[in-house]
């Protein structure tokens, strides 16, 4: 694979320092999150084990990855600058202390707090949406990466309201007599809840997948949507986020045939992608890279918990035990499709970053190595099979009900995640103009700071 795809303007990108702390600091969210849901699957935890492990995870991991990667890519993809340098930075610091202190709350049972904490990332994920945001106001017209980018924050400002409602509603009774003129006539917090998450995952998290996978897969294919392909799009651009809201708001106001139309058209537009991205992958003639041979499991995943959610959505939409989909197919969605793409993503999104800053000057004037040479190839193939054989473990435990399963592959999924942690931050400390603590810590270099207040709107 060539270091840099052509048509990428690198020179509008947000200093190395911003993207790499993002995705550092949500390797430690990944890491702490799978030793509690290990301790969780095995009772050994306290009692709200599971809602940390959740929270760390989808919110710690993957969103913090998403708010680094937008902020990297939108304006690498779409040619701006990014909006403001400082509040990148802001965003981050006001997220990781919220998520870490409301995880650290619900396992240390101080729930008086977790207002204050999500409070806290409440904040930080607001101050995202409103610089990526204002970056996208910028770029006319939209491609189908930035539609999906657009609405994804759209998702995130009401995700995040919700859950800091929820926080709220450990210490205040705020849904105490709260009534609605449709539905079963109030709102209670397990109905809240499921529209809460249901806007997390299928909203703000798979909005941001799906809208990426157009840009990447495409591109490190190097193919093109022909065909089948363009009418799947289509679908998928106006079925799948209808069906997100649909979904949600049957779930909220106990409307079990809108919540069973939206969980059709989530799935359906799920399954039109899966279709788009396994064609595009068998289509290739590039060499197989991490980020290929990880996007390679998603169609397969997607195939599996589309065949098992819709008869689970058709049957019962309003179960809390068939908020992802059918019962015990919560890591099937998580980890065998949101997991796996964030994985590839991260094995050429940060070498990529380390590259441009320390190897693009070069390039002409000396040897310099391209972008997948930076990690370790043998510790790719290794994290691969660890996590895959993991992802199976915990897919057949929750399916057959077999806690032995369950621990073996969370015991696996904590070494892939191990393996794969170890290789990303050996591209950093090898390869990397900073150690990584000076990536966490060290203030940016002096032009950069001169640069921040030049950015886009004058923001600084």
């Amino acid at each position: 694979m060539g270091a840099i795809p052509g048509d990428l303007n690198t020179d509008s990108q947000p200093p190395m320092t911003v993207p790499l702390r993002h995705f550092l600091v949500a390797l430690g969210f990944l890491a702490v999150g799978c030793v509690v849901g290990l301790l969780a699957a095995l009772d050994a935890g306290p009692a709200r084990a599971g809602l940390a492990h959740v929270h760390l995870l989808l919110a710690g991991w993957v969103c913090v990855t998403i708010m680094g990667a937008m902020t990297q890519f939108v304006p690498v993809w779409s040619g701006t600058a990014i909006h403001s340098r400082r509040l990148s930075v802001a965003q981050l610091w006001l997220v990781t202390l919220g998520l870490a202190g409301l995880a650290g709350a619900l396992l240390a049972g101080a729930l008086a707090w977790t207002p204050v904490f999500g409070g806290l990332a409440l904040a930080g994920f607001w101050t995202f949406v409103y610089n990526v945001g204002r970056t996208l106001l910028g770029v006319r017209p939209f491609d189908v990466t930035e539609r999906h980018f657009a609405l994804a924050l759209g998702f995130f400002l009401v995700v995040t309201a919700f859950g800091w409602v929820l926080a709220l509603g450990y210490v205040v009774p705020v849904f105490e007599g709260l009534a609605v003129p449709v539905g079963d006539g109030s709102i209670s917090r397990g109905e809240f809840r499921l529209a809460h998450a249901t806007l997390a995952v299928f909203g703000a998290i798979l909005s941001t997948v799906l809208g990426a996978l157009y840009q990447l897969a495409t591109m490190f294919t190097q193919t093109e949507l022909h065909g089948v392909d363009v009418p799947l799009r289509r679908f998928e651009e106006v079925g799948y986020p209808a069906g997100v809201v649909a979904l949600a708001a049957g779930r909220l106001l106990g409307l079990a045939d809108l919540a069973r139309v939206g969980g059709v058209l989530v799935a359906a537009g799920l399954l039109g992608f899966a279709v788009v991205l396994a064609r595009r992958l068998y289509e290739t003639r590039v060499e197989r890279t991490p980020m290929l041979s990880r996007y390679a499991v998603v169609p397969v995943a997607v195939g599996l918990w589309v065949a098992l959610a819709i008869p689970a959505w058709l049957a019962a939409p309003l179960a809390p035990a068939g908020l992802f989909g059918a019962p015990g197919t919560a890591h099937l969605l998580a980890f065998g499709v949101v997991g796996f793409v964030v994985v590839g993503t991260v094995y050429h999104v940060v070498p990529f970053v380390v590259w441009v800053h320390r190897y693009s000057d070069l390039l002409g004037f000396e040897d310099v190595p391209m972008i997948d040479d930076l990690y370790d190839g043998r510790l790719a193939a290794v994290d691969f099979w660890l996590l895959a054989a993991g992802v199976a473990g915990l897919v057949a435990g929750d399916l057959l009900g077999t806690p032995g399963a369950v621990a073996v592959g969370g015991v696996c999924t904590l070494a892939g995640v191990v393996v794969f942690s170890a290789n990303v931050l050996l591209v950093v400390r090898r390869h990397g103009p900073h150690s990584v603590l000076g990536v966490l810590w060290s203030r940016f270099a002096s032009e950069e700071d001169t640069e921040s207040s030049e950015s886009v709107g004058g923001v600084s």
